[in-house]
């Protein structure tokens, strides 16, 4: 990875990982996450110079987001959070949640255990207490589902973020519908996750994804963050891929002094 100089270099950003905790309790019908405590990936990104972290709530706990509060309060103001939010959270929980380093919350349509409700239901109940709050949405979707995220956005005056590029993965073409859907969420302002390299069909070094992050790149601007997705719930321990390795793309797709700025730079998304 290639590391930051200077007094910037502790102040770098990841700004997509999950921690879990073996004892507590998770959603049936999909996997049971081992003990992956936050000073762990504190340890593994401090030395790529990565301080601060977002850490993003996983589909396994629901709208339980004890486990990523806890952390959240072990440091106070250094780290950020992203939740999932029931139907029925209090005024007084997501203003708690706030205190702590909260500034979004996250709709997944990907995972076993994601949202399954009508999007557009589950938007217009959301969107209001979001935006009360200055927080953002922010979507785990198939490249399918870009159509209808756009136009909801289009309404709903709630920054929208995309995890994990915008779900474009390999196997969908240069000139599919959903190319025009991150083309109007980025022009309504989206910002999008460089994340999940090999969710998107792609195996490291990841490099075949390297146009299609320079593309995206163009559209998006300013509005790009980059995270690890640490601890890589796909892998079996012994095969996880190194943490530079996930940056990597990043400075092929950038060039290193423009990467650079992007990981010291604090999102404005998680100030």
């Amino acid at each position: 990875m290639t590391e930051v100089s200077g007094a910037a270099r502790d102040d770098g950003w990841d700004c997509h990982v999950h921690v879990f905790d073996a004892s507590a309790p998770v959603r049936a019908g999909h996997y049971q996450p081992a003990d992956h405590p936050l000073e762990r990936i504190e340890d593994t990104a401090h030395p790529h110079g990565v301080r601060h972290l977002v850490l993003v709530q996983p589909s396994v706990y629901g709208s339980d987001n004890a486990v990523l509060l806890r952390a959240l309060a072990i440091q106070p103001g250094r780290h950020r959070g992203v939740v999932v939010l029931a139907d029925d959270v209090s005024d007084e929980t997501l203003e708690a949640m706030q205190a702590a380093g909260v500034c979004g919350a996250r709709l997944n349509r990907v995972s076993p255990v994601g949202d399954d409700a009508d999007l557009s239901v589950r938007v217009e109940a959301l969107a209001p207490r979001l935006a009360r709050l200055g927080w953002h949405l922010q979507w785990y979707v198939r490249a399918a589902d870009l159509p209808q995220v756009a136009t909801l956005h289009r309404s709903i005056g709630v920054t929208c973020v995309l995890d994990h590029l915008a779900g474009l993965s390999l196997q969908v073409s240069d000139d599919d519908p959903a190319w025009r859907a991150v083309e109007r969420l980025a022009d309504d302002g989206a910002w999008l996750k460089l994340s999940g390299w090999y969710r998107l069909d792609a195996a490291a070094p990841y490099d075949l994804l390297v146009p299609r992050i320079r593309r995206l790149a163009a559209l998006f601007g300013e509005r790009l963050v980059w995270g690890s997705d640490w601890p890589h719930t796909a892998f079996s321990p012994p095969a996880l891929p190194e943490y530079r390795s996930l940056w990597q793309p990043v400075v092929e797709a950038l060039g290193p002094d423009a990467a650079a700025d992007l990981r010291c730079r604090p999102p404005a998304i998680y100030r």
